[in-house]
């Protein structure tokens, strides 16, 4: 009974942690790839470490490669003059020397190699967090985009359409408004007696209430006309 509770308490206690971690999982993704950001940027000065320690392997080596040459040169001038001795003596030290050259040597191809291993590896993780990077971009943005549709979906999508409802009846009111307004200046017009005679004017009874063009340019002939 004892170890059933006990699955059980395990069961809801991951079922409570994933349940958080849904919840806040853009924050949580946020997290993780700022610390992914952090090894990967100590990992590259790992790189730079390892390739500055081979930079000086290569000049140690080198001069190493100096000091044998020289050694040997005076060696064989030593033997040249028959002092064995000292030819032993720059024999030895040449035979250390080969030994710490050889050392170098395998030194800088560890180093060579795991500088190789080393930037892959980076590489590898730079291009896994960018695309984390653009994945958070986007999660964020399509979490935004969901909380809009849970707004409009909810109260939102009431308003909306009491909006749209309220803007129908004052356009329709605003049409009834502009008829009426139409008819009573119609009625107005018609019952007033400047409103009828401007009526019958309209319709050729009498004489016009404005000048046409015509009127106008026969009155001017016919000042023109005495004078000549």
């Amino acid at each position: 009974m004892f170890k059933l509770i006990s699955t059980l308490l395990r069961g809801r206690a991951h079922d409570a942690e994933q349940a958080f971690a849904d919840r806040h999982a853009v924050p949580l993704l946020a997290q993780q790839i700022r610390e992914a950001a952090q090894s990967i940027q100590t990992a590259r000065r790992s790189v730079a470490v390892a390739i500055a320690q081979n930079e000086q392997e290569k000049a140690q080596h080198q001069t190493i490669l100096s000091r044998i040459a020289d050694l040997e040169t005076r060696a064989t001038a030593a033997l040249t003059k028959g002092n064995e001795g000292l030819a032993r003596e720059a024999a030895e030290a040449i035979a250390f020397l080969e030994a710490e050259r050889d050392a170098s040597e395998k030194a800088q191809s560890q180093f060579t190699t795991s500088i190789a291993k080393l930037k892959g590896i980076v590489r590898d993780a730079e291009a896994r967090l960018q695309a984390l990077q653009r994945g958070e971009r986007l999660a964020r943005a399509t979490e935004e985009a969901q909380k809009l549709d849970v707004a409009v979906a909810g109260p939102g999508l009431a308003t909306l359409d009491e909006a749209e409802e309220t803007l129908a009846r004052l356009r329709l009111r605003q049409s009834q408004n502009e008829l009426t307004a139409a008819a009573l200046k119609e009625m107005e017009s018609a019952t007033r007696p400047a409103g009828i005679i401007e009526k019958l004017a309209n319709a050729g009874c009498g004489a016009p209430l404005t000048s046409s063009a015509d009127d106008v340019l026969a009155r001017l002939k016919s000042r023109i006309t005495p004078a000549a």
